[in-house]
């Protein structure tokens, strides 16, 4: 990923947009056909003497076509012909993020693989649900892992989009008229480099796709740290039910030997704001005077790159943790436990609400057992056996069957359907 951003690749992308202006101007006989030939078998660029030129005439684009020109010799005064800098750059640009975007998309296809065969792996493995951090009712990890790979499936055609969103060009000139070369033109040249052409453009090309792009990427980082922040919960010491892997010689603390800590889950929080604050300049970009002035040139040179790499690594870490998560379902059916059945309050008072009892009667009658529970000891279900009121209504066995996890799970095979 990160050559796709180095000098040499970024202007060998500009040479791409410039060889492919020049071919179409000699077909259309703007220009000599033999100078075009000239240009396409000489044409070339060095990166030391682009730097070169640049320190002295402070004007990238101009030391770029300059060290072509070296190359070229007299044919070069039909280089760069018909063209501002911004066609260059915001085209060339095109191309480097359909690069980079290409193994992204294949970093989001890893993910939801991984997602996938995990999910599938854990499917009946049951663990409590927890919602504002404390016990709720019983679900699987297998489920958990479903809800991510389908919110991952939501991020790749947000993506998919903001890719095709970025995939034009334009030669439209310097305020976007037109004034030197034709629309016809800059058509034939973004078939060329597989293109399209922006219908309306400026100087350069409009910012709010590159800000649409951007923050395509920052939610993609979200919902890596969602997956992150999930499994940071699950590793704490109170939890333990699935934690990272933990290589041979891995050190936790330099102080305490025992420590395993869930670093590569911090990694991936951390960076997803990088990704975030990324998008907030993407979106600052969008506002530009007039036609057009450089405020966004410099951020891109930051953002674009650095997010583009970072999207990348956090994906493959992203992938990597769930690969080798260490899961461990005995745990899960401990903690299942920890709040002596109060798990199964919600299915007790259905089922009393179902033998007749008003919703407000049961939830009292049920509640006041649960208080009991965390005020006293003892198990909910024990309690519940021998409140008289519920005894009126529900049979031992009634209970029995309230108290099983398998009829709060009934719909994992549905939902698995829907998903996958």
């Amino acid at each position: 990923m990160g050559r796709i951003w180095e000098d040499q690749n970024k202007y060998q992308r500009w040479l791409d947009v410039e060889l492919a202006v020049t071919e179409t101007l000699a077909q259309e006989g703007i220009i000599p056909r033999d100078a075009a030939a000239e240009i396409k078998t000489r044409a070339a660029f060095s990166v030391d003497r682009i730097n070169e030129i640049e320190a002295e005439v402070k004007h990238d684009v101009i030391a770029f076509t300059q060290s072509v020109a070296e190359y070229v010799g007299p044919a070069s005064r039909y280089f760069h012909f018909g063209l501002t800098s911004s066609d260059v750059l915001d085209t060339a640009m095109a191309l480097q993020v359909a690069e980079a975007s290409t193994i992204i998309l294949e970093d989001i296809q890893r993910l939801l693989d991984v997602l996938k065969k995990r999910a599938h792996e854990f499917k009946t493995t049951v663990i409590v649900g927890r919602t504002h951090g404390i016990h709720a009712e019983p679900t699987t990890f297998g489920l958990k892992l479903a809800l991510l790979y389908d919110e991952v499936g939501r991020q790749q055609g947000r993506f998919k989009e903001a890719v095709e969103t970025m995939r034009v060009g334009k030669l439209s000139g310097a305020v976007g008229t037109f004034a030197h070369l034709s629309p016809d033109t800059e058509e034939k040249v973004m078939r060329k480099l597989n293109l399209k052409p922006a219908p309306a453009a400026s100087q350069v090309i409009q910012r709010d796709r590159h800000a649409h792009y951007i923050s395509s990427l920052a939610l993609i980082a979200t919902t890596l740290e969602k997956i992150a922040l999930e499994i940071r919960h699950l590793q704490r010491t109170e939890v333990r039910e699935a934690e990272e892997y933990l290589s041979a010689g891995q050190k936790g603390s330099s102080a305490m030997p025992h420590k395993r800590n869930p670093i590569t889950s911090e990694q991936i929080a951390g960076l997803a704001r990088v990704l975030r604050s990324n998008a907030m300049a993407a979106m600052e970009n969008v506002a530009l005077w007039h036609e057009r002035d450089i405020s966004h040139s410099s951020v891109e040179r930051i953002i674009f790159p650095d997010s583009t790499i970072l999207t990348d690594y956090l994906l493959d870490k992203t992938a990597t943790l769930i690969e080798r998560l260490v899961v461990y379902p005995d745990r899960m059916k401990e903690n299942l436990e920890l709040t002596h059945g109060l798990i199964y309050s919600g299915e007790l008072l259905l089922e009393l609400v179902a033998r007749g009892v008003t919703r407000e009667d049961a939830y009292r009658w049920v509640q006041r057992n649960a208080m009991r529970v965390w005020d006293e000891g003892g198990t909910f279900k024990e309690k519940v056996l021998n409140d008289a009121d519920i005894k009126q209504k529900l049979t031992a066995a009634d209970v029995d069957k309230v108290f099983d996890s398998s009829r709060l799970l009934a719909n994992v095979d549905r939902i698995f359907q829907r998903v996958f």
